[in-house]
């Protein structure tokens, strides 16, 4: 293979969309959709019927549920900026793809998120502050996991993923009625830990879901340089259902997980769910995605925005009106308000603190390190009281 096979610029997005359209149109998925972009309902026959339930009283609960996260998201990117906190990851864009997919959850099932799920653990019952201890480095958690059946924060790329899987074989042998839930992004399907944990995942026909959101952008990378098919094309390659879901459609996104979370839990295998939505914020607060993608693919995306979208149908079905929208703001704004005073409330444990987690069980090891610590931080002492003495 020579140079003249490679993109004509780093990221060629018109060659490598060219590429990817160039096979066989019927390996391409169909894209799941029930709530258009202009706001109106559309039928489908497989998952129309997992959204049947959801009467108005349930889609003004999804769209409080958005606009509350995305008002999180706001106030906790604020506080990074006024160095409250040391980093952030918007999750701008993506809140019908974790909403929907929340919602759609049993108490029982466990979820595994990266570091992006903040509507997903608003769904789950967790305290928002709560996410942003570890950003604010006084915790390396925030939370008992299994208080809501929501882990920790996965920092490492990919590796709740194989976390989910072994839950899953796990809720197997015990005979459990639960199913594990692996969040991931795009960026992530190409780690090797994904492709390991669906390996073992079908092979024990295990019962979990694996939802990628793919916001096309693994940070400066472009889907389209990492997978020449679409991202749900290669649950095919495991013997398992992969479905490309709207994921700026809400009531589309909760059907297909509803069906997907029946499928994992009936004993039928797992499940991926490929979530096409968009990130239309930076990858975290230390990132310029001006340097990488241009303005008028944000502004065609903005066109897409999952809450105006939602917005759209309640209006014209009257399902809401102005005086919902205007108490859902105040809601948001009394949220952020909450949030940021007990960001503000937060301090740092003690530094011994720091040594009792390092193991379940007292170490020798540990306790000498601790006591040189100790030592080390007495003599700080002692030259301070020599000064004064002089």
């Amino acid at each position: 293979m020579g140079a003249e096979h490679l993109p004509t610029s780093e990221f060629d997005i018109e060659e490598l969309e060219q590429s990817m359209t160039s096979s066989d149109p019927a390996d391409a998925p169909e894209m799941v959709q029930l709530l258009a972009s202009d706001g109106t309902l559309r039928e489908d026959v497989q998952y129309g019927p997992y959204a049947v339930h959801l009467d108005g009283e349930a889609l003004r609960g999804l769209y409080r549920d958005m606009f509350l996260v995305r008002r999180f998201d706001q106030e906790a990117v604020a506080l990074q900026r006024q160095g409250q906190l040391v980093m952030w990851p918007p999750l701008l864009g993506q809140e019908a793809a974790q909403i929907g997919s929340g919602t759609a959850l049993q108490a029982n099932d466990y979820v595994f998120p990266t570091y992006r799920e903040h509507g997903v653990a608003l769904t789950r019952g967790l305290e928002l502050s709560a996410l942003l201890k570890l950003f604010r480095g006084v915790s390396s958690g925030g939370w008992d996991p299994r208080e809501k059946n929501f882990h920790l924060y996965t920092l490492v790329l990919a590796a709740q993923t194989l976390h989910a899987v072994g839950y899953a074989m796990g809720l197997q042998r015990d005979s459990e009625d639960g199913v594990s839930v692996a969040y991931f992004g795009d960026g992530a399907s190409s780690e090797g830990d994904v492709h390991e944990s669906m390996v073992f995942a079908a092979s024990n026909q295990s019962p979990v879901v694996f939802f990628c959101q793919n916001n096309h952008w693994a940070i400066s990378v472009p889907t389209e340089v990492q997978s020449r098919i679409p991202l749900s094309n290669r649950a095919s390659g495991y013997g398992f259902p992969g479905i490309r879901v709207d994921g700026n459609d809400v009531v589309a996104v909760h059907a297909v997980m509803r069906w997907a979370l029946e499928h994992a839990r009936s004993g039928r295998g797992p499940v991926l769910i490929e979530a096409f939505t968009y990130r239309m914020s930076a990858h975290t607060t230390a990132d310029d995605p001006t340097k990488y993608r241009l303005s008028a693919e944000e502004d065609a995306w903005k066109e897409k925005d999952p809450l105006k979208r939602l917005e759209r149908y309640l209006r014209s079905s009257n399902t809401a009106d102005d005086s919902f929208f205007e108490q859902v703001e105040v809601q948001g704004d009394e949220l952020a308000a909450k949030v940021r005073a007990e960001v503000l409330a937060m301090t740092g444990p003690e530094m011994v603190q720091s040594f009792n987690n390092v193991y379940a069980d007292p170490h020798p090891l540990v306790a000498e390190e601790l006591a040189w610590h100790r030592e080390y931080e007495a003599g700080f002492a002692d030259a301070d009281e020599a000064g004064e003495s002089n």
